[in-house]
C-alpha cells in the first residue's frame, strides 16, 4: 500500500462530466472561434461627418468602429476589437480606446496599442467622407 487513497468512482466521473465544461470556458476567453464581436464585413454608414470632432475620435459600438479626425480633419478608421482576446472595446477616453475584458489601451487616432496585455494594432479600416456622412469598412 502506497497510502494515497484511490480516487472514487464518483470523483472520476464528476471530473469526466466537467471537462468539456472547462473546455468551453476557455473557449470563450480565446481569440477566433467566430461567435464573438467582428468588425464590419462591408461599409457601414456611421452618420453625419460632423459628430467627429477634430482632433479628437468617435466610438460607434454598434458597428465595432473608431474613427478619429485630426487637426487637418483627416479621417481614419479602425475596428474596434481588441487584438488581444478579441472583445468590443465599449470605452472611450478622449482619444484612448479602453477595452473591458482585460484593460488593453489603444490610441483611437492610430490604432498602436498604448497599454498591454495587447501587443498588436487594431485593424485600419477604409473610410471616408461623402456628402458629409461617415462611411467605413471594407469596399468604403
Amino acid at each position: 500500500m502506497t497510502g494515497r487513497p484511490s480516487a472514487s468512482r464518483r470523483t472520476i466521473i464528476r471530473g469526466a462530466a466537467l471537462t468539456p465544461v472547462a473546455g468551453l470556458g476557455l473557449a470563450a476567453c480565446g481569440p477566433g472561434g467566430g461567435s464573438g464581436p467582428s468588425a464590419p464585413t462591408a461599409p457601414v454608414d456611421l452618420g453625419a461627418e460632423s459628430d467627429i470632432p477634430k482632433g479628437g475620435a468617435k466610438l460607434y459600438r454598434d458597428h465595432n468602429v473608431v474613427v478619429s479626425r485630426d487637426a487637418n480633419g483627416a479621417l481614419k478608421a479602425f475596428s474596434s476589437i481588441c487584438t488581444h482576446a478579441g472583445c468590443a472595446i465599449n470605452k472611450l477616453q478622449d482619444t484612448t480606446l479602453v477595452c473591458p475584458c482585460h484593460g488593453s489601451e489603444f490610441d483611437a487616432t492610430t490604432g498602436e496599442v498604448v497599454r498591454s496585455p495587447a501587443t498588436q494594432p487594431l485593424e485600419e479600416l477604409p473610410v471616408h467622407a461623402k456628402g458629409g456622412k461617415v462611411v467605413a469598412g471594407p469596399g468604403a
